[in-house]
C-alpha cells in the first residue's frame, strides 16, 4: 500500500489572525502555511535585551519606537507575518496599529543555528520588500559578531561587519552607538577572531 502524504494545512489570513488572538503561541504565517515560534536560549534573551535598552533613548528622540519578538510585521499584506527579534518604527502609522507593524527602519535578529541560514538569504530576500526598511541586523550566539546591512540612497545594501572588541556599532539616524562588548554585556558568548560567512544582500 502506497504510504499516503502528508497534506500541510493552509489558513487564509483571516483565520491566521483569529488563531493568533486565542492561543499563547505565536505563529508567523507564509503563503497560508503557518510555523509556530521556538523557544530562545538565555544568551538570546541577553542579547535582545541588550540591544533594545541601547536603542530605546534615541528612538524616543526621534518619535520612533522600540518593539521585541512579541510584535507582528506584516512583510507583505496578507502573505507573509513574521516576528523579528527587535524592530524599530518611526512611521505614524504603526503608532495607531496595536497588533502590526508596516513600516519598520531597523530589524535585528538574533541568529540561532536552526535559523541562521534562512535569516541571511530568504527572510532577507523577504525583509527587502518593505520600502521602509534601512537597516538589518544579525547578532551571533556563537562569537561576538554582529553583520550589518545598510540600504543606501540609491537602494543599495551596503555590508559591514563588527567582531572586534572595540568595534562601535553606530546608526545616526537613530541615535544608536553602542560598543559591540555591550552588547554582548553579561551573556557569555566567547569572544572569537573567526570571519563570518560572505554576505549574501541582493
Amino acid at each position: 500500500m502506497e504510504q499516503a502524504k502528508f497534506q500541510p494545512t493552509y489558513y487564509t489570513p483571516e483565520e491566521y489572525f483569529a488563531l493568533e488572538a486565542r492561543s499563547e503561541v505565536r505563529y508567523e504565517f507564509f503563503d497560508g502555511e503557518i510555523f509556530a515560534m521556538a523557544g530562545a536560549s538565555s544568551a538570546h534573551n541577553l542579547l535582545k535585551g541588550n540591544l533594545v535598552a541601547a536603542l530605546r533613548t534615541g528612538a524616543r528622540e526621534r518619535r520612533c519606537r522600540v518593539f521585541d519578538e512579541n510584535m507582528r510585521l506584516a512583510v507583505q499584506e496578507g502573505l507573509h507575518y513574521a516576528y523579528p527579534d527587535i524592530m524599530v518604527t518611526c512611521h505614524p502609522a504603526d503608532r495607531r496599529n496595536t497588533l502590526t507593524v508596516n513600516h519598520p527602519v531597523l530589524i535585528v535578529e538574533v541568529l540561532s543555528p536552526g535559523t541562521a541560514d534562512y535569516d541571511r538569504t530568504g527572510k532577507f530576500r523577504q525583509y527587502q520588500k518593505l520600502p521602509s526598511l534601512r537597516h538589518y541586523l544579525l547578532v551571533s550566539q556563537a562569537q561576538w559578531s554582529v553583520e550589518w546591512y545598510r540600504r543606501n540612497e540609491a537602494g543599495e545594501w551596503v555590508y559591514t561587519v563588527l567582531n572586534e572588541a572595540a568595534d562601535v556599532l553606530e546608526i545616526p539616524d537613530l541615535g544608536l552607538k553602542v560598543p559591540l562588548a555591550d552588547i554582548y554585556d553579561d551573556t557569555d558568548v566567547p569572544f572569537l577572531r573567526v570571519v563570518p560567512p560572505t554576505a549574501t544582500a541582493e
